[in-house]
């Protein structure tokens, strides 16, 4: 309406100038008739205007069409400082914006679908499917100058789900707020965006990190990235949660740091940080608050016991739940390595019989762009993406990751049954990442996952898994 309104006052203006222009002229004429009258004999000498009242006349006019000039020009000035934008880019998706940049609404999204195979599986136990593992849309908006909002649900895997639902206060970049649903800063692979992880699924000690939790956060950065940080309060969600509410009083509090002591040089790219929550977590027989752990296929190797017939046996938190987990990243060019160790401490209880149980898991992972791109805790952007008509490719990774995820001894047999949950896991993969273009990516990753314990005739059955994944994201 605003882009209407100056419109129509430019045009109104160009017609006031139209008007004036020919009030002049027609003015003139008429001067310059009688002029040529009066010589004639046909009109009195003093009945034409003096020379300098002639001047004067057209001085003003010139005068109110330099005016008028000025007007249309603000006028137009006006309207282009109020017109909004549309936009499509690799950058922010779909987006409307307005003139000043505060106000923005942005539309984006990402779906993973994947082809799951089992090789080893002879017992044909597990199904070789296809799978649409993530299918989320994004809705993010600004709101003036400080204020913004996120909204992204998933419709994959036959439910939906509400990942992350937060409002931002961005109030200077060495301090924000966040409140809503989102992720807890707790777990380094976590809080890399399913769109950035080097393999097609997070490694093992993600299983000891929450998946989202709702809460009130304060983050920042400091000397442009040197450090940041993040703390906040939370209701408490299990190992891998991802609630929407609290069944009790008792709340979290989560905190992580990292620093980039080198900004410049070679190991500009280098990075440490710690995590950690604690909390107090009081689980009942229909909500233990514990979680079972999985492979990188998804399968759960490790649960802990639930009694149907007698609930008051089931194994459910009591008490003080505690992580910790240092953490690395290493950028060297297109090298890149990362590593992480966590450590989940947590009381149970089944029954009259309790015990703190120590959970701990680790991984190293590392990835090579055979194309000479840039590695990064976000994927790169390829140097030359893929072009049938230039003949370019796009982008080539190699990645390889080993991980363990070793469980509390003492779970076993009380809080574990070691005929089928598994003590111990330990994963190593390799990978190949094709990365046609920001948005597209194509992975394919083989996984051998071995375990101790965790069937009725001893170890577990080693799992192989291959599996290929078709990305989009905008």
């Amino acid at each position: 309406m605003g882009t209407v309104r100056h419109w129509g006052t430019g045009m109104m203006l160009g017609a006031a100038i139209v008007g004036t222009a020919r009030q002049a002229a027609a003015q003139q004429a008429v001067a310059q008739q009688q002029t040529g009258q009066r010589q004639a004999g046909q009109v009195p000498a003093d009945s034409v205007p003096s020379l300098e009242a002639r001047v004067e006349e057209l001085s003003q006019q010139v005068r109110i069409l330099q005016r008028l000039r000025e007007l249309a020009a603000d006028s137009i000035a006006t309207a282009a400082k109020d017109r909004q934008s549309a936009t499509a880019n690799s950058k922010d998706g779909f987006s409307l914006k307005s003139a000043d940049g505060k106000y923005s609404l942005k539309i984006r999204g990402y779906a993973h679908a994947d082809g799951r195979f089992f090789p080893g599986d002879g017992a044909a136990a597990l199904p070789n499917t296809f799978f649409l593992r993530r299918a989320r849309p994004i809705l993010e908006a600004s709101v003036g100058r400080y204020f913004d909002f996120r909204i992204m649900p998933d419709f994959a895997q036959g439910a939906t789900t509400l990942f992350d639902a937060y409002w931002d206060g961005k109030f200077d970049p060495a301090f924000t707020v966040r409140a809503g649903k989102f992720k807890p800063p707790v777990g380094f692979e976590r809080l890399q965006s399913a769109t950035d992880i080097t393999f097609a699924e997070r490694g093992l000690p993600t299983n000891l990190a929450p998946n989202r939790d709702i809460g009130l956060q304060i983050a920042g950065e400091i000397s442009a990235g040197l450090l940041a940080y993040q703390a906040g309060v939370f209701n408490g969600v299990a190992d891998l949660g991802n609630a929407d509410g609290d069944l009790s009083d008792a709340k979290d509090f989560a905190a992580g740091v990292f620093v980039q002591p080198f900004k410049l040089g070679a190991l500009k790219g280098v990075g440490l940080g710690i995590s950690g929550s604690t909390g107090i977590e009081r689980g009942t027989a229909t909500a233990p608050g514990l979680a079972g752990y999985r492979t990188a296929s998804q399968q759960t190797f490790f649960r802990y016991r639930t009694d149907l017939v007698t609930p008051a046996n089931t194994v459910v938190a009591s008490g003080t739940r505690t992580r910790l987990s240092p953490h690395a990243f290493v950028g060297l060019g297109s090298l890149g390595l990362l590593g992480e160790y966590i450590l989940s401490r947590q009381e149970v209880r089944q029954g009259a019989t309790t015990a703190k149980l120590d959970h701990k898991a680790w991984q190293a992972s590392g990835s090579y762009f055979l194309t000479g791109e840039e590695a990064g805790f976000r994927s790169p952007s390829p140097k030359k993406p893929f072009d049938l008509r230039e003949g370019t490719f796009g982008a080539v990774e190699l990645a390889a990751r080993y991980g363990e995820l070793d469980l509390d001894d003492d779970a076993f047999p009380t809080f574990a049954n070691p005929a089928s949950a598994a003590s111990k896991a330990k994963a190593f993969g390799v990978g190949v990442n094709w990365h046609l273009n920001r948005q597209i990516k194509v992975v394919v990753n083989y996984e051998h996952t071995t375990f101790d314990a965790g069937a009725a005739t001893g170890d577990r059955e080693s799992e192989d898994f291959v599996v290929t994944r078709f990305q989009h994201s905008f």
